[in-house]
């Protein structure tokens, strides 16, 4: 079956202004976000790429653009199910004063449990993804043979939902998986089981250090997950 680069939309303005995005339109990459997009071009340069499949939000069009100028044959398609979570009356809002409501202690310690108010639980979620990736990894392989690579961009709390399917994790474990912003995870599907080949790799060393050390703000966050580990509010 056919291997799935994940790649998490570079930096964005609602990341840099520590807003909880979600569905919120208008949302797109600051310039630190448009520099990750123009070097993923050459980051994925020694891939054969069968297609690229994006989440509808503006953010994961432009971040998958430069790739799609270098490639100009390179079928691309959106797909809603890879959209990110819709955290209904909480998005738009800040993840500083979000960390202060009972329901956040949920989405971090018993994901499986939270639905968010006027949106959907994070069980839909992965649910509506794993069966975005299965039906895509089914049509990949008709299309292009079994030993295919495809890129997929979506958001973070998705990519470390599928991360967590393959792993075969149960969902309330997902949060300590980290997808920074422009990141590349890579997963080979096989008949018997998925192999986790890169996770959340950006060629940069430098998030690995101390916060108050790290360069920038690459690694702020705009997923409800992003307020505890992502450089949002409760961010070590």
């Amino acid at each position: 079956m056919p291997t799935l680069i994940l790649v998490r939309h570079g930096r964005s303005t609602a990341n840099t202004s520590g807003v909880l995005a979600g569905r919120t339109p208008g949302v797109s990459l600051d310039g630190r976000g448009a520099e990750q997009a123009a070097a993923l071009p050459g980051r994925l340069a020694a891939l054969s790429l069968a297609a690229a499949v994006s989440s509808p939000l503006q953010r994961c069009r432009e971040t998958l653009q430069p790739l799609l100028a270098a490639r100009p044959d390179l079928a691309f398609h959106t797909e809603d199910r890879i959209s990110e979570c819709d955290y209904g009356d909480w998005s738009g809002r800040k993840l500083a004063e979000l960390s202060d409501e009972p329901l956040m202690k949920v989405v971090q310690q018993h994901p499986s449990a939270a639905a968010f108010p006027g949106g959907e639980s994070m069980r839909a979620m992965q649910a509506r993804a794993v069966e975005a990736v299965r039906d895509w990894n089914a049509r990949i392989e008709a299309e292009h043979g079994e030993d295919a690579t495809y890129v997929m961009c979506s958001h973070g709390d998705i990519i470390k939902a599928l991360v967590a399917d393959a792993l075969g994790m149960h969902l309330d474990l997902f949060q300590r998986i980290q997808a920074d912003p422009c990141s590349v995870t890579a997963i080979r599907y096989t008949r018997l089981r998925p192999f986790l080949l890169r996770l959340g790799d950006t060629g940069d060393f430098a998030s690995l250090a101390p916060r108050e050390q790290a360069i920038g703000a690459d690694a702020a966050g705009d997923t409800a997950t992003d307020a505890a580990v992502g450089g949002g509010a409760g961010a070590p």
